[in-house]
């Protein structure tokens, strides 16, 4: 179906706004991925919307699946490589009428394995469109996770049971043959591959392989939170480990020391990086496996959570000739994606833009990206001075972590280029005492910095299960604290009692009562007054906080009460991440 006819009629309908669309078509066109794989990926809108106007376009009915219909037997009509990788799945089988759901009924791919099926079970097609969403939720009850390794496990028990004993329960024999006897297992390849793949179906960021006292414990982050995918016996905590390590490229006989490495393979049709960190430990080595899925569509500001004013400042902000444009935050808050968010924005033909990352977490098209390699001295600050020989318009700078980083930086701003990077610190008043305190001369900064920022990632509530909760005079009061400073067009609408959110969970968020993550954030502008006060060598955080005022800058919690009380997101989350 072509692309650009679909987007047209979401339009039409307006399931999608005009520039989402317009931003959507240039993204499919460099990703190839399918449109409404990204739109129940970003949750821009109900999947069963857009299957529905796909119907109605191919002439094809439309389907809402009920899971509880969809039993094992019907299942194992179609094989589940065949399912996965045709997004087709078996709905019912009626005498000589086998009936399929289709994401894509018009691939010819498709199309021709089903006649396939439909030949050898000397039965009749009937088809029809299904939403993206019930095919995942479909595709999952093929072999759940558990099943498949619960029977690589039996298939083992026998085999790993003589190694017991020692201090924690197992003989650790550690030797290069042994690791290469577990690579050869077939079991253990199975455990290893289904716990990556059952990752990067849940939209995992990370995967934790954790030996216990009595067992190995597998855990998932996902949406900011871990959560324990499954446990395996301790005897096979070695073999796993090991497996890890050989597709890592690591020493499989070294567990004293951590150890850092990194590996690609293809997950469900996408190509996925894997970077891995052991860590040594009493009870054996654990092992960190962060996932980075390069074909994930980038995000626009408005779908991170940067609305309205800070919006507007940002967007002049990196729309100056020259300077600095610096987000700060804690690990994991989102830095990186904002960064990628305001490229997309500056990124044309008439433009050079470089970037040093660490790694590089998506492919852009038109950028000139680089990875640093510390090991063999490409660090930021080496990798910096390369990129000012390469005529850049725009540098990105994955972080500033040291002097030179941030002196090569600021020499690049008031160089006539725009240099994005991050910082790591707890607000956007922080930024400046934080560059001081890496050695850059004060007076630099006022002209070398265009704006700050700030930003935090908190749970978005599941629109599906989300109820009104009664406000307590507590929250109330923290509530109307927050809504004090603020400018009187943000709360003018804003009457009390207030309304606020909860999710109990539901089916939809697997119980969480959360679907997926957005950003708060604070943007601080280097005004005339802040220079002033830079210059006049006075950065005390009492008068830089007097300027903020001034600015009637949207601070972290203030962003974050403003969207509790649209039902973005829970009061209490918002207490908790902006208590800092």
């Amino acid at each position: 179906m072509d692309n650009s006819f679909l987007l047209q009629k979401l339009v039409e309908k307006k399931i999608l706004d005009q520039m989402t669309a317009e931003k959507l078509e240039a993204e499919v066109s460099f990703s190839r991925r399918p449109i409404d794989e990204i739109i129940e990926e970003r949750r821009m809108a109900s999947s069963d919307e857009v299957a529905r106007v796909k119907a109605e376009l191919l002439n094809i009915p439309f389907k809402k699946i009920n899971l509880t219909e969809v039993t094992e037997e019907i299942l194992s009509v179609i094989p589940e490589e065949t399912a996965i990788n045709y997004k087709v799945v078996p709905l019912q089988k009626n005498g000589e009428m086998l009936t399929v759901g289709m994401v894509y009924p018009d691939d010819v791919r498709a199309q021709d394995a089903l006649r396939f099926i439909a030949k050898k079970l000397q039965v009749s097609l009937g088809v029809y469109v299904i939403s993206v969403g019930d095919f995942e939720a479909v595709s999952k009850k093929y072999s759940p996770y558990k099943n498949r390794v619960e029977e690589a496990v039996k298939s083992l028990a026998t085999k790993y049971e003589s190694t017991k004993g020692g201090r924690y329960g197992m003989q650790r024999l550690v030797q290069l043959d042994e690791g290469a006897a577990v690579s050869e297992e077939a079991p253990i390849i199975r455990i290893v591959s289904s716990t990556l793949q059952e990752a990067v179906d849940l939209k995992a960021s990370d995967i934790h392989v954790e030996p216990q006292r009595s067992r190995v414990r597998i855990r998932f982050r996902i949406d900011g939170e871990l959560e324990e995918a499954t446990s395996f016996p301790l005897s096979l905590h070695q073999p796993i480990i090991s497996r890890i390590k050989i597709l890592s490229d690591l020493k499989i006989d070294e567990a004293r020391i951590p150890q850092d490495g990194r590996f690609r393979t293809i997950i469900s049709g996408r190509d996925i990086d894997f970077r891995v960190a052991t860590f040594p430990t009493p009870m054996g080595e654990k092992v960190e496996l962060r996932i980075l899925d390069s074909s994930i569509g980038l995000k626009g500001l408005d779908e991170l959570g940067l609305v309205g004013k800070n919006k507007e400042i940002l967007e002049k902000g990196i729309k100056k000739p020259f300077g600095m444009v610096l987000i700060s935050g804690p690990t994991g808050s989102g830095k990186t994606t904002t960064l990628y968010a305001l490229m997309q924005i500056l990124n044309n033909v008439g433009v050079n833009i470089v970037s040093l990352e660490d790694p590089v977490e998506y492919f852009m098209e038109g950028l000139n990206q680089s990875q640093i390699r510390p090991e063999i001295g490409y660090n930021f600050a080496s990798g910096l001075r390369q990129i000012l020989r390469q005529d850049p318009d725009i540098i990105m700078v994955g972080e500033i972590r040291d002097e030179e980083t941030a002196e090569l930086a600021v020499h690049a701003a008031l160089t006539g280029h725009i240099v994005l990077s991050t910082l790591h610190t707890n607000n956007a008043v922080s930024v400046v005492p934080r560059l001081l305190d890496m050695g850059v001369k004060k007076f630099l900064l006022p002209t070398a910095i265009n704006l700050m920022a700030s930003q935090r990632l908190i749970g978005k509530l599941c629109q599906n299960c989300k109820k009104e909760e009664k406000v307590s005079e507590e929250i109330s009061s923290e509530i109307t604290k927050a809504l004090e400073t603020l400018p009187a067009e943000l709360t003018k609408k804003i009457k009390s009692p207030y309304k606020i959110f909860r999710a109990e969970g539901c089916d939809k968020c697997k119980r969480k009562g959360t679907l997926g993550r957005v950003a708060l954030f604070e943007v601080f502008e280097m005004s005339k007054e802040l220079e002033g006060i830079l210059s006049a060598g006075d950065f005390s955080d009492i008068k830089v906080g007097e300027e903020a005022k001034r600015q009637e800058m949207i601070t972290l919690r203030q962003d974050g009460v403003l969207k509790a009380l649209e039902g973005l997101v829970s009061m209490e989350d918002v207490l908790r991440e902006t208590n800092r």
